[in-house]
């Protein structure tokens, strides 16, 4: 029966054109909903064709690209919006015409691959693009032109690659910028004067740079700036020369400067009344100095006396000089002389093997090596030929007897993985200690060094080396000199040989310098959980800074913040990190991954510093445990030295066994 309205229409033929349209709509909108991203997956094939990569990147071309891995899409899927792919084994260049087609990328990470040559230009089509994160390549060209293009950039990473030439001063149409890394490339010439306005994280830490910090820049800290040797301006030292003139003699007030005035053109007569003014001073000037001198020979006794061996008054304090620099490498001026004296001596345990006194090493030629959180090193070359190492300490807080009995504390370490010290120097204005100079430089700038051509990069054996010669040092410290060190960190591991035999420097100096901040507190990356809260360092503390050192050795990453990409973390949350989320083998450094038959050993001493690093400080294993267990690992060579005495590591040159310390043992970390 059919069923009419009031109308005349029929209901059921409404109903079938109004679901008909609904049907249509419902279909357009499922087009929509699940399109597919054609020409930016298009653009992504030709990537993954054009390049080498490792087997586990596998795209399915029959498969939408937003399901690949490392490939996000918008939430209708009509376009690429992040590309990440860390660590994925990518090599070589980059290919043209292929991710400069992903026109609406906002994301892109291609970090920790073995990328090379130069950025396409065709990235200045990169429009949207918010983060960009090469570091941890090999590229090696100059600042790439197209990244200037990206207006809309909020974070740029470069570090740790092989870019030369200068920074340009188009970095600042990047006016969104929040995040600025440079560091460990080739970069030279001066620092242009870059300040977008939200500028909060900036790092050109050892590259080749030159000149004086800009005063946008100078808000910074000084270790955005550390390892170019020839940058200065605050927060760096000023840029003056590094010896400057002697100060003046006590007593005598020093003249306040003039105010500059704006010259004047002078008369040809008042030019001539000058010039003999001056001629007539000088000439009296002459004539009584040699009044003088005649008088002063005259009250010399005309029998000649031994000359003094004792003081001699030395006016100033330069970088390397002090109030009193009167000083002597004999035996009787070391052990005090004259007990009514009071003198500031350079003073020398065991004789040192030097001979030469504070006043040479003011006449020394020196550069710069670092500036740390104790103080700055620097190299001087005396004139016999010698080469030291001279730390001038700064915001020493002890006394002078005080700081003698630390410093005797010090002098009595011997042991072949520890920097002995050679002599110190201590006056009111000025605290210096001298040590060998090792030729062979810091762990840190062996591992984090410019990526350029003739480096040599550090190898498997030879990490494990340093690893094991710095545990054994250390170690001898907590357990034969009962002090802790408080500054771990790879720039106080020096290597005596290239590539070999590590030794700890600038260990014991928190006991000089105020409870409310030492100097392990300032170290950022390496201080252990509870240090930020006590302040105070400890044998534990030393242990979790050990391990930090450790994660760096095999990660080939700086334990800043700056390094890790955008995660953001310290380092050993980010290890935990990727172990858990991603695969474990992206935690090591891709220079390691050249090296065959080592995986084993690298989870081993994986599993060694993430117990070093335990929130819990009674859970991290002793100095001793830690070498033991470095000792203990499966090795394939056994004539590499890693093995090479069962002998408790923490002896010292003597042969005695220093007393043991309680063990504990390091929780199981399974990576």
């Amino acid at each position: 029966m059919a069923l009419f309205s009031s109308s005349g229409i029929c209901f059921p033929a409404l109903f079938l054109t109004t679901s008909k349209f609904f049907l249509v709509f419902w279909f357009l909108s499922f087009i929509q909903v699940h399109s597919e991203p054609t020409q930016d997956k298009q653009a992504l094939l030709a990537f993954l064709s054009r390049i080498p990569h490792a087997n586990r990147l596998r795209w399915n071309a029959s498969d939408s690209a937003c399901n690949w891995v490392g490939v996000g899409c918008n939430d209708n899927q009509s376009y690429v919006y992040s590309l990440r792919l860390p660590g994925v084994g990518l090599v070589g260049q980059i290919p043209a015409n292929t991710l400069g087609r992903l026109s609406q990328l906002r994301v892109l990470s291609l970090r920790s691959n073995r990328l090379t040559g130069s950025i396409p230009s065709d990235f200045s089509n990169l429009k949207a693009l918010r983060s960009l994160y090469l570091q941890d390549n090999r590229f090696s060209s100059e600042f790439p032109s197209a990244v200037n293009e990206l207006t809309r950039l909020t974070r740029l990473d470069l570090s740790s690659n092989n870019f030369t030439g200068s920074i340009p001063f188009s970095v600042n149409n990047l006016t969104h910028l929040t995040g600025l890394f440079l560091q460990n490339n080739g970069f030279n010439g001066t620092l242009p004067s870059i300040n977008p306005p939200g500028l909060v994280n900036f790092d050109v830490s050892n590259n080749r740079l030159n000149g004086s910090i800009p005063s946008t820049l100078a808000k910074f800290p000084r270790s955005s700036f550390a390892g170019n040797i020839d940058l200065c301006g605050s927060p760096l030292p000023p840029c003056t020369p590094f010896f400057p003139a002697p100060a003046p003699s006590p007593g005598v007030e020093p003249q306040p400067k003039q105010p500059h005035k704006k010259s004047r053109k002078l008369s040809k007569a008042a030019i001539i009344g000058i010039s003999v003014g001056a001629a007539v001073a000088l000439l009296l000037l002459l004539l009584i100095l040699f009044f003088c001198l005649r008088r002063t020979r005259r009250q010399q006794p005309a029998k000649a006396q031994k000359p003094s061996t004792t003081t001699r008054a030395a006016a100033g304090a330069g970088p390397m000089g002090a109030a009193e620099a009167g000083t002597s490498s004999s035996k009787d001026d070391i052990t005090g002389g004259s007990a009514g004296e009071d003198r500031n001596k350079l003073v020398f345990f065991d004789g040192g093997g030097y001979s030469f006194d504070l006043e040479d090493l003011l006449r020394a030629s020196a550069e710069v090596l670092g500036k740390g959180s104790v103080g700055t090193s620097y190299k001087a070359v005396l004139e016999e030929g010698t080469t030291v190492v001279v730390k001038r300490l700064k915001d020493v807080v002890v006394n002078k007897k005080e700081f003698e009995q630390q410093m005797e504390v010090l002098g009595k370490i011997k042991q072949e993985n520890v920097l002995p010290l050679r002599a110190y120097y201590f006056s009111k204005d000025e605290k210096l200690l001298v040590f060998d100079y090792l030729p062979a430089g810091s762990l840190s700038a062996l591992l984090h060094g410019s990526r350029g051509s003739g480096r040599t990069p550090l190898d498997w054996d030879n990490r494990m080396k340093i690893a094991l010669g710095a545990a054994r040092g250390l170690a001898y410290l907590h357990v034969s000199g009962k002090v802790v060190h408080g500054n771990i960190k790879s720039s106080n591991i020096l290597l005596r040989q290239e590539n070999s035999d590590a030794c700890v420097s600038d260990y014991g100096l928190n006991p000089l310098f105020s409870n409310t901040s030492p100097p392990n507190h300032r170290v950022a990356g390496y201080r252990a959980p509870e240090v930020l809260e006590t302040r105070k360092v400890t044998f534990k503390s030393d242990v979790y800074s050990f391990g930090v050192l450790l994660l760096e050795l095999l990660t080939g990453k700086a334990p800043n913040q700056s390094s890790l990409g955008e995660e953001g973390i310290d380092l050993p949350r980010w290890v935990q990190s990727v172990v858990r989320e991603e695969w474990t083998a992206e935690v090591f450094d891709v220079e390691l991954m050249r090296y065959h038959n080592v995986e084993e050993e690298m989870v081993q001493l994986l599993q060694i510093g993430m117990a070093c690093v335990s929130t819990v400080p009674d859970q991290r294993p002793a100095m001793p445990d830690v070498v033991r267990m470095i000792e203990d690992m499966n090795r394939a060579d056994t004539d590499d030295g890693l093995r090479q005495s069962s002998d408790d590591p923490s002896k010292g040159s003597d042969g005695h066994t220093p007393p043991q310390e309680s063990r504990s043992s390091p929780p199981g970390v399974t990576p």
